[in-house]
């Protein structure tokens, strides 16, 4: 049998781990750092945890799992060949992301923990989606969400935490934000108000099919011209021009969200006049100024994207996007690398109505494409081991054995060649693993008690006191 996996999933090598765990590591301690614990969820979810909160094409990229044994056994004849053979068939779903088991989580737990809850998570998920360059149908998503608030301060300080990590890591970044309240609007202003979520699936997808693809998609869900029309003027804000150059991020945000009031006031135009826009331009200038009077710097990295729409049906406020900021780096990375938003009640459909979230999710497999593309990892990360000790025979390995306890405790990864194979093929073995030291420590050492100390790195070796070699490599 040939060796393989599946297409959208991958093996890690070692040297892989190594940079995957940094990343991990960082996000980690910054999540920490913010008061956020861990939890873990299940890799299944009951199939109805899990359907209908994506949206039809989520729906469709979840993987559903066979139900044991004999699955056929009891499936009425005359489902065989329609669509609702699934729900006989397959009782348990892999987890598509990792906010709507943290909603059944917490209606499940809720006599254990305390509002407002802020935990983090990072764990695997699937999509039965198309692999390519970027997207994969398993990957790791590294979460952190607060539930049980209704504060526009978790959303300011959940900004923060995305400005740190990626400052951290070293990419630079754009954040882009909306409000599913305007998209509602919006919907209301051409006449749909019940297709808000129509028109969010189709222009979340406006980076991969232009925005004549995102009409023809309208079209083919029944939009009308005179409504594409109207959807145009509001996505593309068509308002009168701006010099971007005389106005930093913070400032053409707050101008884009006055156009949009000034939109919507305007008694001159003939359509009415939906308050959710207005609402949604509150809370979005609220987070603006709050980010502003916090940090300078980062409220240049902040822009309002009116056509930002995060395809998932369960956001019904603010709505977050990171990109790869390419103009300050080569980079030809377009896609996301962290997002999230705002959910109102999402533990409802698990019985805790009138509970609201917000969260983001940082795509650890995409920042390590960044981080590999713009060269960004540190160098010092890649090995694991940093000190090999020769293995010369019997009577040395045993008295490397307490050496290499000694090394241990002074919390120095090491490790004793496990062969007396010829010394080449034994530094051979360390410079393949990259460990920069190997210390030597025959039969003349042992009797000495001076050890030879090489540095693979820079090729110079010395000899020293067994009784410094801790401190030598520290």
């Amino acid at each position: 049998m040939k060796p393989s996996i599946p297409k959208g999933s991958r093996d890690f090598s070692p040297q892989e781990m190594v940079k995957r765990n940094y990343i991990f590591d960082t996000i980690r301690k910054v999540y920490q750092s913010y008061g956020y614990q861990p939890i873990e969820t299940p890799a299944m979810e009951n199939s109805e945890t899990l359907m209908g909160k994506y949206g039809d094409e989520g729906d469709r990229l979840i993987f559903k799992i066979l139900n044991s044994g004999d699955f056929m056994d009891g499936v009425p004849s005359n489902t065989i060949e329609s669509k609702s053979l699934t729900k006989h068939i397959s009782e348990k779903a892999l987890r598509y992301d990792l906010t709507v088991p943290f909603a059944r989580y917490v209606v499940q737990h809720r006599n254990d923990i305390t509002f407002p809850f802020k935990r983090y998570q990072i764990q695997p998920v699937w999509r039965a989606d198309r692999p390519q360059k970027g997207r994969y149908r398993e990957f790791y998503q590294c979460d952190a969400d607060v539930i049980g608030s209704d504060s526009l301060l978790n959303e300011v300080e959940l900004i923060q935490i995305i400005d740190e990590v990626f400052t951290t890591l070293g990419v630079p970044f754009i954040i882009k934000l909306n409000n599913r309240k305007i998209l509602q609007g919006v919907a209301e202003f051409i006449g749909a108000p019940d297709r808000m979520i129509d028109i969010a699936t189709a222009i979340d997808k406006v980076e991969k099919i232009n925005v004549s693809g995102v009409y023809k998609e309208l079209q083919d869900k029944g939009f009308t011209e005179e409504q594409i029309e109207k959807l145009d003027d509001f996505l593309l804000l068509k308002k009168p021009a701006q010099n971007p150059k005389s106005m930093d991020s913070y400032e053409l945000a707050i101008a884009d969200l006055k156009w949009l009031r000034d939109r919507i006031t305007d008694d001159s135009l003939e359509f009415s006049q939906p308050e959710s826009i207005d609402k949604g331009a509150n809370q979005l200038e609220y987070i603006f100024k709050s980010i502003r009077a916090l940090n300078l710097d980062l409220s240049q990295k902040i822009e309002f994207d009116v056509s930002l729409a995060r395809g998932l049906n369960y956001y019904t406020g603010t709505i977050i996007e990171v990109k790869v900021d390419v103009s300050k780096c080569k980079s030809e990375f377009t896609s996301s690398i962290c997002g999230g938003g705002r959910y109102d009640n999402l533990t409802g459909i698990f019985g805790l109505p009138d509970v609201s979230g917000v969260g983001v999710s940082f795509g650890a497999d995409r920042i390590y494409d960044v981080l590999e593309e713009l060269n960004l990892f540190p160098n010092d990360i890649v090995a694991s081991t940093k000190v090999l000790l020769i293995n010369f025979g019997e009577k040395e390995s045993q008295f490397c054995l307490k050496v290499l306890k000694d090394l241990h405790k002074a919390g120095i990864s090491a490790e004793l060649y496990p062969d007396a194979k010829k010394i080449n093929k034994q530094f051979e073995y360390a410079d393949k693993r990259n460990i920069p030291y190997v210390v030597s420590i025959g039969e003349k050492e042992m009797e000495s008690g001076r050890v030879a100390l090489k540095n693979l790195l820079t090729k110079e070796q010395i000899e020293i006191p067994l009784s410094d070699l801790i401190t030598h490599i520290k």
